[in-house]
């Protein structure tokens, strides 16, 4: 099943809900089978590792975990603002994001 997310990778966002709600950070992977985000420096976590080698060390190490997609919502460059997207078609055919509340390209 093919499933849609309205964030890409590289993309700006605001956190909507939850422990984290009010911060901004880029979307770092994005998931669409699961419908997750995963954002830098957001809902960070802690993972218990186990050295694997004699080199390696283990520990407890802060990560990044997955948000649902639709905890954030995409932050406009143009007016700063998070906004949903829309879409329309450019010149040459080419679908392209744009900005609901002032019309700038994503």
């Amino acid at each position: 099943m093919n499933k849609k997310v309205h964030v890409r990778s590289g993309d700006t966002v605001t956190v909507l809900s939850g422990r984290d709600a009010g911060k901004r950070g880029r979307v770092v992977a994005v998931s669409p089978k699961e419908g997750k985000v995963i954002v830098e420096k957001v809902n960070l976590v802690s993972k218990h590792i186990k050295p694997r080698k004699a080199v390696q060390e283990g520990g407890i190490v802060k990560a990044e975990g997955a948000l649902y997609s639709s905890k954030v919502q995409i932050v406009c460059p143009g007016c700063d603002k998070s906004t949903r997207i829309g879409h329309e078609f450019d010149e040459q055919g080419k679908k392209r994001r744009i900005c609901k509340k002032c019309g700038a390209g994503l």
